[in-house]
């Protein structure tokens, strides 16, 4: 957005003429061109789910190592979502978001191409650095094409196409996965991103907007990569370097927190911070955002955690696990439109508090899941949690962004999206941690009391091996079934943790002012684009 300044003669400068809106078939070609790139970009952050194990066993890595798949597009698609008004402002919208999803496409069909993990990880961290201002952009562009008073059928068209993808993510990632290879989950962006970038381009390159040269605050952007950078990298190395017993995760910890302590001091202080962080002085800003973050961290770290243990401890293909997730966005696409009209009427803070307790309720019913826990009671929850999700994201949104002007809107969501979608990453990284922590400490437990040749344990070996297995081979097949145990223990764990950390949120929502009675995030999200 062109703020308005003051001319050398005194005279405000003239604000641009507000855009057009669309119409007819340029609208609905205009609105799906958008909502192509925003699929792709959502479908991206899911359909890797699934696909961790074979990923995995493919370039040679353990399952938890196969993570940093996930968390390297994650914490690269972070950072670069704060610098999408300043490029927005250098480069124009619509020339900014083709190139987007260009590169968007060009990463894509690299990570397909990787040979390693190593390769993959790096073309990963591309992939996330250009996505950043895709999604912000797309949501800038729709709403520029509709007249203010259909603000919110725009954000429902948009809110519905980001709740399609998850669902369709594990579907596709797993049946792609098992019935062709995993790299064809990248491969599948490109004809999609190719069709949205001509698409958007034809029909949006008359309406550029303004563009200025701004200053870039580079030492804001480096202390923002540094202490981001070694965090993640603390949390996805520790389990494997034994944590502060290694001088290589001491060192990551102090960069990280020194980086930190300098960066807030810096955006506090700088004239054009890369991050507005005054924004936290704000009581709204600051509970809502804070909520929603450590919320989607707990939330997305289960959402990684399950598909992981179906298939690595109960059997499931990437498929079957996939068909698992696959309900969550059932419930989602039906109520977002009914939250969408009516978190302007009703309490967000109880719409939200509502959220997380069924959030509470599922995470409870999964902490009661046993290695004999069929098919049908592992989807019963997933399909529970999708009317979590549609009064999850939209009524925290609108407290976190309520009470500000249209000016602030857009560094207050690119702020918020990012402590966001770190929050994600760094929550997948304790998940997985934690996961094979207690399973270490289940497995301890279970064999504490086994004795070589006497017991029960002695009876099992004897009764393999009478089914005509080596004793080798006896002593890892008790082996598995104890992991088996322990995992499936662990994840109960951590299911029952997350599932009173969702119930402990509800308090900060409550530090919350409710928002005054009127459009609500839609209406000040459209004085934003118009």
């Amino acid at each position: 957005m062109t703020s308005t300044a003051s001319a050398p003669n005194g005279a405000a400068r003239t604000a641009p003429p507000p855009v057009v809106p669309l119409k007819g078939a340029q609208l609905a070609l205009g609105t799906l061109a958008l909502s192509l790139a925003t699929f792709m970009n959502v479908l991206d952050s899911s359909i890797a789910n699934v696909a961790i194990p074979a990923i995995s066993g493919d370039v040679g890595v353990s399952p938890s190592q196969g993570t940093w798949v996930i968390t390297s597009f994650g914490v690269a698609n972070a950072i670069s979502v704060p610098l999408t008004g300043w490029l927005t402002q250098r480069f124009g919208a619509v020339r900014l978001f083709t190139m987007s999803v260009l590169l968007f496409v060009l990463t894509s069909w690299l990570c397909g191409f990787a040979s390693s993990l190593e390769m993959l990880v790096l073309f990963r961290v591309l992939q996330g650095a250009v996505a950043g201002p895709m999604i912000p952009l797309s949501q800038t562009l729709l709403l520029s094409s509709y007249p203010p008073s259909k603000a919110g059928t725009a954000l429902a068209l948009w809110g519905v196409t980001t709740l399609v993808a998850p669902v369709v993510g594990p579907l596709l990632g797993g049946w792609i996965t098992d019935n062709i290879s995993w790299p064809w989950i990248f491969y599948i962006n490109v004809p999609v991103g190719l069709l949205s970038a001509l698409m958007t381009w034809s029909i949006y390159r008359h309406r550029e907007t303004p563009t200025r040269k701004l200053p870039i605050d580079t030492v804001g952007l480096s202390l923002l990569v540094l202490w981001v950078g070694a965090l993640q990298l603390m949390l996805d190395k520790g389990k494997e370097l034994d944590w502060f017993a290694s001088g290589e995760i001491i060192a990551f910890t102090v960069i990280a927190v020194v980086a930190f302590a300098v960066f807030v001091v810096w955006e506090l202080t700088d004239a054009h911070p890369v991050v507005d962080l005054r924004l936290f002085k704000r009581r709204n800003f600051a509970a809502g955002s804070m909520a929603l973050s450590i919320a989607y961290g707990v939330f997305f770290g289960n959402v990684v955690l399950l598909p992981l243990w179906l298939q690595q401890w109960m059997g499931y293909t990437s498929t079957a696990a996939g068909m698992a997730l696959a309900p969550v966005g059932i419930f989602a696409i039906i109520l977002t439109p009914l939250v969408g009209r009516k978190v302007g009427v009703w309490d967000p803070r109880k719409m939200a508090t509502g959220a997380f307790i069924v959030f509470a309720l599922v995470l409870w019913m999964r902490s009661q899941f046993t290695v004999e826990t069929d098919f049908r009671h592992i989807l019963v929850p997933t399909l529970i949690q999708g009317a979590a999700m549609a009064f999850f994201f939209i009524p925290l949104t609108t407290i976190t962004l309520s009470g500000l002007t249209p000016d602030r809107i857009p560094a207050a969501a690119g702020l918020s999206n990012f402590v966001r979608i770190t929050a994600g990453a760094m929550g997948t990284s304790i998940a997985t941690t934690l996961w094979e922590s207690r399973a270490a400490l289940h497995h301890a437990h279970l064999t504490e009391l086994l004795v070589q040749g006497q017991g029960a344990f002695a009876t099992t070996v004897q009764q393999l091996q009478a089914a005509g297995l080596s004793a080798e081979q006896a002593y890892a097949q008790i082996n598995r079934l104890i992991d088996q145990q322990a995992f499936t223990r662990a994840a109960n764990d951590i299911f029952l943790a997350s599932s009173f950390l969702f119930l402990s949120l509800i308090v900060l929502i409550w530090f919350t002012q409710r928002p005054k009675a009127h459009g609500g995030g839609g209406a000040d999200a459209a004085a934003g684009a118009h």
